[in-house]
Formats: structure tokens, C-alpha cells, sequence
């Protein structure tokens, strides 16, 4: 059956390659100022509070710009609004190079906060671009492309930090971000603008606003204290604005995400779930870290350096891409829920490793091996699953929905982690440090979080059979749709009849997409016949 990507873009190898690459590069983003914040301070002269800002802007940016960009890709096309994310990444690594006092760092890290959006227009770019049998394994490594930017960044910005001047860090990232632009501008094809309608610009600002007070809350909490006034009503005023902002969802013409398609079970499930597994993650990451970096005399760190701490914690995100080729297996074999639960229960067995091997930099070193080949899979599952339960003209912002979910998952995670370990403390030369038996709670919180994850995937409904009435109105293929067109370039510009259904994604009723998640060599052979042949066109 042919692919309604175009026949040029059949082989698909530099555009996962590309795509990939720009997912590296906005992961990277995330921990690229973590080996300076304890010298921003001095650099930027000014205090220690102020400095935190510097990752706080960019976590509020890129939590509020994803389901805008994700909603324009589907507006206007992906690839172009992934050369438009890199604009503001480009000269945000640029004003943060040239920055000199705290006001201007902030700003070139809100701007790099816009790039974000592009991993997840990336993942929705490959149903578009790649044949159906190239489809799962790319989304599994360009899922996976988000951790292997966190892990590896860590050391290489350490390794810049400890022996160059700290604007090279930002200097390389602009080059960086320039490489992916040029890249995707050769490489990656234009894909259709698949959506109709308009920007929904009050959605946008209502929804910003209920991300800036929760994650604001959220993140700012243990500094302003869990009881203060602004704390507590900045999250009263989050849950006033979500609940307008949906009220207001429902009745717009053009939303900017269509609640009723994410209330359906299985958008609604994984969504949860990725709240769970985002937490589940980032525990593992702060908790690991800590331990490989506190002083022997603890008697449980490990006297690690920042780069030493970085190195030994790199191979996990090599890890992550070592699995995206197995998880894309299994999701064939037995469907993308059975890729998520089992990445939820590897990423438990990870913590209980962590509890077991924690008075060794090797041990956290497997422990968070295992950990990140759990994400790993979880992460290539769950773009599947919503891909799979949403329109093809919503794939898009459903994904930037979704990655929007796991951002919410690591701020509460750094939230509840921060205040076990700020609760449960030791005194050691004067200094008041987290405990062992805090961080052992740590662990075993994110195994918790773990295990419910994987229950709640369990609830996932089974997929529909894709055999649908003789009269049912279906979708047809873009290839379909493109020959019909140049038939009749008048019938091109008549609206839809009705709005495209979803495809379901399981191992037995993917339809068009049977073959998404299996390697080149299990694919079955062309000649025979379809398993779901689609009616005849009028």
C-alpha cells in the first residue's frame, strides 16, 4: 500500500537523522546552565535567588509556547514552524553568550525556551514524512533524542565550564542551533498544513497563564515557603484559570487543544501517564546526582565532581537510544501500551537497583542505566499512543499536549523531591545536608510513581476493530487525496465533509499503519492483499 508521504521522501534516513538532532539539541538546552549555577552568582553580580530564575524562565516559557507551536505546526505546517522555533533558540544562545548582568541572561533563556517546541513537532513531522514501515523506530529514537540531549549535556557543559570560558557553552549552542536550522532547511521536506481554522489567541493567553501560576508555584514554592500567600495563591489561581480556560475550549469554534479528543480514554490515560512517568524520571536524575556529588564524609556520597557526576550518569542516555530499536519491537509485536507499561515497571526496577547500589558510582551508574532504558521505551510508547487516538490534523498539538504533560510531571517531581530531601537532613561542618534516609525516601517515591504509571496504563481500553459499516464516512489517504486533486483541482477546495477520524494504533488494528513499529526485514511482502482495504473512491 503506498504512503501518503511523498515517494521522495520514501528512504527517510537524514530526516531521522535530522530530527533527531534537533531534539538533542533543545533537550540540551535544559542542563546546559546547570555547571554554572553555582558561579552565576559572581558572573552575573547578583544573588543566588535571582540566579534561579535562569532555569525557571526557561521552564515557563517552553511549558506555555509547546501547545501554541504544536497547534501553528498543525496550522501552517511542522517543518516550518520548526525553523521558526530555531530563531528564537539561535539568538537566545546568542543574547545569553553576550549577556553581562542577570536581566539579559533571563531573556536569552526565555528565548531558548521557545526552541522547545520543536521535539514534539519533529515527532508529529514523521507520520507525514517517513513510509509506514520507518514510522515506529523514528519515533522511538527521536523520543528517546530528549534524554540523550539531557544525559550528555551534563558532562559536555560541565567539561566547557571547568576548563574554557563559560560563554562558550552558549557560543556552542548557537552553532548548534544554527546546524539544525540549515539542516532542516536541506533536509527535511515541506509537510502539509493538515488543519483548518485559526489560532485560538485567548485560548493561548488563558492557558499561559494557568501554566505560569502552577509551575510558577510549583517551582518557587520551597523558596517562598509552601504556606505563604503567594505560593498558595498562585496554585488557587492556576486551578481558577484551568477550569475558565476549559469552559471557554468547549464553546470556541477553532480551539487552541480540543478537550473533547483529549478526554478520550486513551489520549486521557497516556497523558496521565505521562505526567507519572515525568516525575518518575527526573526523581532518579536529582536524586542520582546528589548522591555521586555529596562529600565521602557523609558517609553515603560519593565525592564526586560535577564532570566526574556527568560522566558516570552519560552512558544512561546512551541507554535510551540502544532501547528506542527494541521498544519499536515490541510496540509491533504487542502493541505501544505494552511498551509503556513495561518502561514504567524498568524504570521501578531502576530505582530498586539505585536503593541497593547507591554506595557505589558504578552501581547508580547501572541503576540509572536501567532507569533511562524504562523512559526509553515509555517515551517512544506514548507518542504512538496519542497518534493514534487523535486526528491526523491534530497530531501536532496533541504531542506538544502530551510533552506539555511530562513538563508538569518533572516541576511537581522537583517540587516533592526538594521537599523530602530540604525535611530529612543532617548537619555535616556547619552545613545542613539531605540525608541518606531522605534520599532513600526519594528513591522510593519515584519507584511508587513508577508502578502507579504502569497501572495506569493497565487501563488503557483495548483498540477498536478497524472494520467499520459500508456507509461510514472514512478518512482517505493523502496519496489518495493528492491524485484526486490533481484530477480535480476544484474539488481540492472544498471543505471536508466530515473531520478525519482517528487511526487506532495496536499491534492488530493499525490499518494503514500495521507495519509503523517493524523493522524493514519483518515487513511482510508487498504482493497479497490488504488487511483492511479501504472502499473504493467515489
Amino acid at each position: 500500500m503506498a504512503h501518503s508521504a511523498p515517494a521522495a521522501r520514501s528512504g527517510g534516513g537524514g530526516i531521522v537523522s535530522v530530527l533527531a538532532v534537533a531534539g538533542i539539541v533543545g533537550s540540551l538546552m535544559q542542563t546546559l546552565v546547570v555547571p554554572l549555577i553555582g558561579e552565576l552568582p559572581r558572573l552575573l553580580s547578583t544573588s543566588a535567588a535571582n540566579t534561579s530564575w535562569v532555569i525557571t524562565v526557561t521552564l515557563l516559557v517552553g511549558a506555555v509556547a509547546t501547545p501554541v507551536v504544536g497547534k501553528l505546526g498543525d496550522l501552517y505546517g511542522k517543518r516550518r514552524m520548526m525553523l521558526i522555533c530555531t530563531i528564537p533558540l539561535i539568538a537566545g544562545s546568542a543574547v545569553c553568550a553576550m549577556a553581562g548582568s542577570l536581566i539579559p541572561m533571563i531573556a536569552g533563556r526565555g528565548l531558548q525556551g521557545l526552541g522547545v517546541g520543536m521535539i514534539p513537532l519533529g515527532v508529529s513531522a514523521l507520520r507525514d514524512l517517513l513510509p509506514p514501515q520507518r514510522v515506529g523506530p523514528a519515533i522511538a529514537l527521536m523520543s528517546s533524542s530528549m534524554g540523550i540531549g539531557g544525559a550528555l549535556g551534563l558532562p559536555i557543559s560541565a567539561a566547557v565550564a571547568e576548563y574554557a570560558d563559560w560563554r562558550m557553552l552558549f557560543w556552542g549552542s548557537t552553532a548548534l542551533s544554527v546546524l539544525v536550522a540549515v539542516l532542516i532547511w536541506l533536509l527535511v521536506p515541506a509537510t502539509p498544513a493538515v488543519a483548518r481554522g485559526r489560532l485560538d489567541i485567548a485560548g493561548a493567553l488563558g492557558l499561559g497563564a494557568a501554566l505560569v501560576c502552577l509551575l510558577l508555584g510549583v517551582s518557587k514554592g520551597a523558596d517562598w515557603g509552601w504556606g505563604s500567600g503567594t505560593t498558595l495563591g498562585l496554585l488557587a489561581a492556576a486551578v481558577v484559570l484551568l477550569l475558565c480556560w476549559g469552559l471557554f475550549e468547549l464553546r470556541v469554534r477553532d480551539p487552541l487543544v480540543d478537550l473533547r479528543v483529549t478526554a478520550r480514554p486513551q489520549v486521557l490515560i497516556t497523558n496521565g501517564a505521562s505526567v507519572l512517568v515525568g516525575f518518575a524520571m527526573y526523581a532518579q536524575s536529582l536524586v542520582l546526582m546528589q548522591l555521586l556529588q555529596l562529600p565521602e564524609a557523609t558517609g553515603y556520597g560519593l565525592g564526586q565532581s560535577m564532570l566526574a557526576a556527568g560522566l558516570w550518569m552519560a552512558p544512561s542516555g546512551l541507554m535510551m537510544m540502544a532501547v528506542s530499536s527494541l521498544g519499536a519491537r515490541l510496540s509491533a509485536a504487542r502493541g505501544p501500551k505494552t511498551s509503556l507499561i513495561l518502561g514504567a515497571l524498568v524504570i521501578a526496577l531502576g530505582y530498586g537497583a539505585a536503593l541497593i547500589l547507591m554506595d557505589w558510582a558504578w552501581g547508580l551508574m547501572i541503576a540509572g542505566c536501567i532507569g533511562s532504558m524504562g523512559v526509553g521505551l515509555a517515551y517512544g510508547a506514548m507518542p504512538a499512543l496519542i497518534m493514534g487516538a487523535v486526528p491526523q490534523a491534530e497530531t501536532a498539538s496533541a504531542n506538544s499536549f502530551n510533552t506539555l504533560m511530562r513538563s508538569i510531571g518533572t516541576s511537581v517531581c522537583a517540587a516533592v523531591v526538594g521537599v523530602v530531601l530540604a525535611q530529612m537532613t543532617t548537619t555535616l561542618g556547619g552545613h545542613i545536608l539531605p540525608s541518606e534516609a531522605g534520599f532513600r525516601t526519594a528513591l522510593l517515591i519515584g519507584c511508587g510513581v513508577a508502578l502507579v504509571a504502569a497501572l495506569v496504563t493497565v487501563t488503557l481500553p483495548k483498540p477498536r476493530p478497524s472494520a467499520e459499516p459500508a456507509a461510514a464516512v472514512r478518512p482517505e489517504p493523502e496519496h489518495l487525496g493528492a491524485t484526486r486533486a490533481a484530477a480535480s483541482p476544484a474539488e481540492a477546495t472544498q471543505p471536508f465533509a466530515r473531520a478525519p477520524q482517528p487511526m487506532p494504533i495496536a499491534h492488530q488494528e493499525l490499518g494503514p499503519w500495521e507495519n509503523a513499529f517493524r523493522s524493514h526485514d519483518e515487513r511482510p511482502a508487498p504482493e497479497g492483499t490488504l488487511r483492511h482495504p479501504l472502499p473504493p473512491s467515489p
